[in-house]
Parts: structure tokens; C-alpha cells; sequence
């Protein structure tokens, strides 16, 4: 409230927010953003479902998606939002003095829709980084479509669209690579922004135990959201390696004091965050020593007789690893049984050869999902 009373009181009619602070304040900024004649936004990826209330209710003369990063003066490319479109909003055209390539692995031109990543060029590339040579070479560079000049890799992925403007697709160290296959984070981002409910989505490859690498999904809700809607969402859309074991609700997402999203904020998942059925503590013997090595495997505190060992952030690696550990206590172990038997009981029926247990259903990968690991 006295931010707008201070925007108003200047008559303040060019201004410019970075995206977390756009997304947070919006709402009560929208009879200022009204008398404005630019607002200019941007440094993270934008959220349709703000522009269309800002575009319904509080819009300005000029509505800018502003793209630059610090080493190219801040502004490369600007695109002026006139609607909400589905996806991410692009980032348009180079701005004056300022040029924009997207090219491959060799540093070659890709053509009209294939992604690439961006290399800013023009008068606004800075000459290197203050005592740091090493970096200075590796990311700015001679631009080779002029006779002189630099061009500054930035890191990001893009691809031309038709009508002359860049879309921004992700970044190239949010690639990463879990159980041998290679993932787009900003891909899982995008699916899971998409989900009705979901109002901010972040994912991160964490390994808060050595050794036990998995997807975690943090996200801020429009409404009350069920985790395990999410992820049969989630699943209907993606390669079951790309889906993530952990979803964690936040009130808001963590910002940095310039505005963006603090990765490093955000926290470890706790139990609530895994997917789990209603908790029925394990019995008899099989039960509970079972229960004890799926806790050791999975790193999780407490597992009950009823959850699914997909579910708590099980794959095929540390089925493995689960299998190995049962016949080191002497069970009579097969892989083939946890995949056909998940759960805690079921299992437990099956190595200890007592009654069939049925097993509650589940939208967890088959067996023949999983042969692609």
C-alpha cells in the first residue's frame, strides 16, 4: 500500500520489476499499473495467468517483457505482451545497438524453431568479469558475424519463432543428469506450472543424501491442491524419470534482494512432501524388518504397511539396491516381485509366502514403462 501511495504520489509513469516482485505485488498494484505508460517486467520467466489479470484490469499504455542479462547491460530484448498467451511469454526482439543469436553446440546458426542457446552481441556486452580471465574467456567471445566486437554466451535456451521473436525454453545448466538419463528442469517446470491450482513451480535435482539424487517439485497454490493429483498429472505428461518424488507446498517462493527466485532457499523435503498412503503401522516380523530396509533405501523416517515403494521415491536403481539388501537378511528377494507387488504388505505376502495381499491400485509405471532405464 505505500509503495502504490509513493507511485502515485510521483506520478510515476515508467516503471520497471523484476518478475518475483511483479508476481507478489501485482494484485494490489493494478490501479497504478493503470496510469502508467511503460511497465517493463522481466529477469525470470513471467506468469501468463498475472499478465491476463494485469491485461484485464490494470493495463498500461505499454506492457514489456524486458530480457537481458547484467553482462549485456541489463535490456538485450524486449517483447510488448498485448494478451496472455499459453506457455511462456516470449522475449521478443533485439533491442537498438544489440544483437541476438541462437546457435548450437559449435557455435553455428539454428534454424527458425529449432532451440538453441542465446549469444547476445552489440554496444552493451561488457569487455570480461573484474580478475576473473578464466571466465572472461569463457563467456565472452569474438563475435564472428562481425569484424569486430564481442558476443556474451548466455546460458540460455531459445528458439526464433515465425514472426521474428525469441522464446525462452530454459536454461542450459538446469540440464541435469539423474539414473543416466539427461533432464530438462524448465520442461518439468512448465508441465507442473501448467497444472490447474498451481500458481509458482520450481524444481531442483537435490541430493540431500550422498548418493540419492531425485526430483523435487516446490510449488505456491491458487486453490487447496492434493500432491498426488499433481503427480498423475505430472505422469500423464512426462517420462517417468522425469516425474518427481517430492512435491513441497510453500506459501511463496524464497526471493533474492534483486527479485528473483532463491534456489538455494528453498528446503530439504520433509515426509509430508512424499507421496504416501494413509499410515497402518507393519505386522509380524516380515512386515517390520521389510519396512526398516525400505526405510534405509529410500531415506525416509517412517513407512507403513500400506506404501507403495514407487511412490516414496523408489526406481529401478534402488530396487536394486533394495533386492541386494534383502538377501543379505536371508528373504528370499526378486526383482520381479516388488515390481508386481509395491507395497510394503504386499510384498512382504509374497517373500514370506503367507496369505495374497491385493495390492491398492496404482497410476505407477508397469514394468514395461520401466525397461527404458
Amino acid at each position: 500500500a505505500d509503495f502504490a501511495a509513493l507511485l502515485q504520489q510521483q506520478a510515476v509513469s515508467v516503471l520497471w520489476m523484476t518478475a518475483g516482485l511483479f508476481h507478489q505485488y501485482a494484485e494490489g498494484l493494478l490501479p497504478v499499473f493503470k496510469q502508467l505508460r511503460y511497465l517493463i517486467v522481466g529477469g525470470d520467466v513471467l506468469d501468463p495467468s498475472v499478465i491476463a489479470r494485469v491485461l484485464k484490469d490494470g493495463a498500461p499504455q505499454h506492457l514489456l517483457n524486458g530480457y537481458g542479462p547484467t553482462e549485456a547491460t541489463t535490456f538485450s530484448t524486449t517483447f510488448e505482451i498485448t494478451s496472455a498467451e499459453e506457455g511462456s511469454i516470449p522475449i521478443g526482439r533485439p533491442v537498438g545497438n544489440s544483437r541476438a543469436y541462437v546457435l548450437d553446440a559449435h557455435q553455428q546458426p539454428v534454424p527458425l524453431g529449432v532451440t538453441g542457446e542465446l549469444y547476445i552481441g552489440g554496444q552493451g556486452v561488457a569487455l570480461g568479469y573484474l580478475n576473473r580471465a578464466d571466465l572472461t574467456a569463457e563467456k565472452f567471445l569474438a563475435d564472428p558475424f562481425r569484424d569486430a566486437g564481442l558476443m556474451y554466451r548466455t546460458g540460455d535456451l531459445v528458439a526464433w519463432r515465425a514472426d521474428g521473436t525469441l522464446q525462452y525454453l530454459g536454461r542450459n545448466d538446469q540440464q541435469v543428469k539423474i539414473r543416466g538419463f539427461r533432464i530438462e528442469l524448465g520442461e518439468i517446470e512448465t508441465r507442473l506450472a501448467s497444472c490447474p491450482g498451481v500458481r509458482d513451480a520450481i524444481v531442483l535435482a537435490r541430493e540431500d543424501e550422498p548418493g540419492h539424487k531425485r526430483l523435487v517439485a516446490y510449488f505456491t497454490e491458487r486453490q487447496a491442491l492434493d500432491i498426488e493429483v499433481l503427480r498423475t498429472r505430472l505422469q500423464g505428461q512426462l517420462p517417468e524419470y522425469m516425474v518427481p518424488s517430492a512435491y513441497v507446498r510453500l506459501d511463496s517462493l524464497p526471493l533474492t534482494s534483486n527479485g528473483k527466485v532463491d534456489r538455494k532457499a528453498l528446503p530439504a523435503p520433509d515426509q509430508d512432501a512424499l507421496l504416501s498412503r494413509v499410515y497402518e503401522a507393519p505386522e509380524g516380523a516380515v512386515e517390520v524388518a521389510l519396512a526398516r530396509l525400505w526405510e534405509s533405501v529410500l531415506k525416509v523416517e517412517k513407512v507403513g504397511r500400506h506404501d507403495h515403494f514407487f511412490e516414496l521415491g523408489g526406481h529401478s536403481l534402488l530396487a536394486v539396491s533394495l533386492v541386494e539388501q534383502m538377501r543379505k537378511q536371508g528373504m528370499d528377494a526378486d526383482l520381479r516381485v516388488l515390481l508386481a507387488q509395491p507395497t510394503l504388505a504386499a510384498m512382504a505376502a509374497a517373500v514370506g509366502q503367507v496369505e495374497h495381499v491385493v495390492v491398492p491400485q496404482s497410476s505407477v509405471p508397469t514394468l514395461e514403462r520401466k525397461r527404458r532405464i
